[in-house]
This record gives structure tokens, C-alpha cells and sequence, in this order.
């Protein structure tokens, strides 16, 4: 069954990602980017191949969205972890996921205010672009060469989603605050969760130290400038990859957001943010 790693885009999904992969498929704990590819991105349309269905009918992908979780669960007894930014809702008249297939979520959620100005940086936008992108309850996030379409929403819509989890316990929440200044803990939160799904193995710990510890983000800042990094974009007026771990944990909104965009945020999203602790 599928654990999901679920956020908002610019959240710190990448960040997770990364120290989950180090940890579980490294010899020794040591970051290495490919491991990132076996925590990949659901939906992508290979997932779709096996079904024969047009993968070029968005559509037709949301009605077999559980068909290809069907088929990624048929292998057993192994933990299948899955990125997404999907909301958990309906599209089409068609749900994302079900209990069937879902182990349980991990949904990783970050200040709107910097979620913004990350925006805004990767997707070459201004800040008014990428404010409008967070508030649009509509928003769906375009398919790419190998991720197929989904169902993004809105910043708070996408985080309300989730919590449809909570119910049958399969559902824990990371703020990416906590999973800069507090790594060691939340990782070792995240161990408890498994158990409660009913995983459970004894951590080795030397390989969790390593494992935090090269993921540290100025270390992956490090790494990037040596190295490609495949997630990272193609900036289209250079031709060039754009740098993926840019700011991180220095992304401040109080010195690239205006007032303006700033109150639109906080405004529309009041209720979260003060759930959260952000205001």
C-alpha cells in the first residue's frame, strides 16, 4: 500500500524526499540524488501504460487514477512511498485515491507567505503571478512530459484536503519549519507513524545521523552546483537549469513580498495560518 507524501508545491515535499530516500535506499546513508527517483511523483504516465488507456485524455487519467493504484499494490509487503501535489477531492467525479490503496499521508505544509516568493523564483513569475496561482481554488497543475495532470486548488484547499485522513488515523502533518530546525524530531515522528500503520523495523541510527546530516540544505546547495540535479527546471529565456535548492530555509517573506500580496495572503488564508501558527 501507497504512503502518501503530500503538499503544496514549494512546501518541502523535495526536502522530505530526500532524507527518507537517503535513509531507506542508500548502502550508507550518504544523500545521493538518483535515489530520489524511487520516491517519485504519482500521477506520471507510465503508471498509465499497462491500463491502454489515451493518456493524452486528461479525463480518461482521472477515471483510472485507482486503477493504476490498483496495479502499483499489487506488489506486497513493501512500503511504496509517492510524492503528490494533488488535492484529495473529486475530479470528474473521480476520487484521487481510497482507503484500498492508501497506507496512510504525509502531508507537508509551509508558510503561504514563503511558499509565494519560492513560487515566484521557480516558476519565473512576479509575485502578484504566483500570489493569484495560490489563491485560485480552481488551479490544476499541467502535465509535463512524464507527470500527467492533477487537481492542484488552491493553498488552503490543498491542505484542507488531506485532513479527510485524520478520521482513520492515517494522516500525519509536517510544517517545513519544523523540518529545518528540528529534523532529527520529525523524522523520528515520522518512524511512529509507520509503526502505527503497522511498520515497524528497528532504526539504525548511524544511517539516520548521516542520512540528516547530508541532507542538510546548504550541503544539497553544495552538492547541486557539482552535479545535476534532474528535477530542476529549464530556464526558458536562458536555455539553462535553473539552481533547484535556491534560498530554502533563508526564503524570507518580510524581504521579497510586498504588502499588497502579503495581506491578499493572509486574509484569505486566516483560519489556516492561525491553525498553523503563522499569524
Amino acid at each position: 500500500m501507497i504512503i502518501w507524501l503530500a503538499s503544496y508545491p514549494k512546501s518541502g515535499n523535495t526536502l522530505l524526499r530526500s532524507i527518507l530516500s537517503t535513509y531507506f535506499y542508500s548502502q550508507d546513508g550518504v544523500l545521493q540524488f538518483e535515489n530520489l527517483n524511487k520516491i517519485s511523483q504519482f500521477p506520471q504516465t507510465h503508471h498509465f501504460l499497462p491500463l491502454g488507456i489515451d493518456i493524452e485524455n486528461d479525463k480518461e487519467v482521472f477515471k483510472n487514477f485507482i486503477n493504476a493504484q490498483n496495479l502499483i499494490n499489487e506488489e506486497k509487503g513493501k512500503l511504496k512511498f509517492f510524492k503528490t501535489h494533488s488535492s484529495l477531492c473529486k475530479i470528474h467525479d473521480c476520487n484521487f485515491t481510497d482507503l484500498k490503496n492508501t497506507l496512510g499521508a504525509i502531508y507537508i505544509v509551509r508558510d503561504p507567505r514563503n511558499v509565494v516568493t519560492s513560487f515566484a523564483n521557480h516558476y519565473s513569475l512576479n509575485i502578484d503571478e504566483a500570489t493569484e496561482t495560490i489563491l485560485d481554488e480552481s488551479r490544476f497543475m499541467e502535465k509535463t512530459f512524464k507527470n500527467c495532470k492533477v487537481f492542484l486548488g488552491s493553498w488552503s484547499s490543498n491542505y484542507n484536503s488531506w485532513k479527510n485522513l485524520q478520521k482513520p488515523k492515517k494522516y500525519l502533518l509536517i510544517k517545513y519549519e519544523d523540518l529545518i530546525t528540528k529534523k532529527k524530531s520529525v523524522i523520528l515522528k515520522i518512524f511512529k507513524f509507520f509503526e502505527t500503520l503497522g511498520f515497524k523495523s528497528e532504526i539504525d541510527m548511524i544511517k539516520l545521523n548521516k542520512a540528516i546530516k547530508t541532507t542538510d540544505f546548504d550541503n544539497m546547495k553544495t552538492k547541486e552546483e557539482k552535479e545535476t540535479f534532474h528535477e530542476a527546471l529549464i530556464d526558458h529565456k536562458t536555455g539553462k537549469r535553473k539552481i533547484f535548492f535556491n534560498l530554502g530555509p533563508k526564503n524570507d517573506w518580510r524581504r521579497y513580498l510586498d504588502e499588497k500580496n502579503k495581506e491578499k495572503i493572509e486574509t484569505n488564508f486566516y483560519n489556516e495560518m492561525k491553525e498553523l501558527e503563522y499569524l
